[in-house]
């Protein structure tokens, strides 16, 4: 059975993830709220929220899960000669409230947008806090691609990304492996199986690893001082 979170106790426990159910796989948890004690509670656990506009706010932690070291990314021959080119410029939290705007805008042959008004003032205040982080890639002053999402420790936790010209999310994504590597993070959080995302070399593995690796790394140091250039996504 689903546990009902009291929207009005953000200090209110989440049930074990082993109870989330295998079909819609992972659902844990419905109602709550989005309060940064509430996701950073989720987050700690390995859970997230994800739901459409007009839902109440759904909790989730899937078996298997999807990963990625940061270190381990496959960066296509296409990719990587644009990379060498220089068609694009990079930057970290330069405009995380555009990055988030970008990625809720809607979808070819998607219906609405799961990154609800709501969700969006959620990883603004979260982003305020330092706990939330975008990834930007240019293309001279225009934001063509990006990604955010929400940093523990030695884990971060990949939202949603966006591109406007070919390629532009995948650059932004190699940027961002590349940032993560050299601060010591040891993992990327992908969430849920996607073509898109195991082409890049991402993984499943069951989600008791996954949460075991989520308490190893959610309170180990990190350091954001290094520079990335454009040639380190290299």
């Amino acid at each position: 059975m689903v546990t009902v979170l009291n929207p009005f106790d953000r200090n209110q426990p989440f049930p074990d993830v082993a109870t989330a159910l295998r079909e819609p796989n992972g659902l844990l948890a419905v109602g709550g709220c989005l309060s940064p004690r509430r996701l950073q509670n989720a987050y700690r656990q390995g859970i997230f929220p994800w739901f459409g506009e007009n839902e109440p706010i759904l909790w989730w932690s899937p078996d298997p899960r999807l990963v990625l070291p940061p270190e381990q990314l496959k960066i296509s021959r296409s990719l990587r000669k644009r990379l060498k080119r220089g068609e694009f410029q990079f930057s970290f939290d330069r405009c995380f409230d555009r990055v988030i705007e970008a990625c809720a805008e809607p979808r070819p042959a998607a219906l609405g947008t799961w990154i609800t008004p709501a969700m969006r003032r959620a990883y603004i205040e979260l982003h305020a806090l330092g706990l939330a982080h975008s990834f930007e890639a240019w293309q001279g002053d225009a934001l063509v691609g990006g990604l955010y999402g929400v940093a523990l420790g030695q884990l971060f936790f990949g939202e949603s990304m966006f591109h406007r010209v070919t390629d532009a999310s995948k650059a932004a994504f190699a940027f961002a492996c590349a940032c993560l590597s050299r601060w010591g993070y040891r993992l990327i959080d992908c969430q849920v199986y996607t073509q898109h995302l195991a082409s890049l070399g991402a993984r499943e593995i069951p989600r008791a690893e996954f949460v075991e690796r989520v308490v190893a790394y959610r309170d180990q140091p990190v350091s954001h001082r290094a520079w990335i250039s454009s040639d380190d996504c290299l």
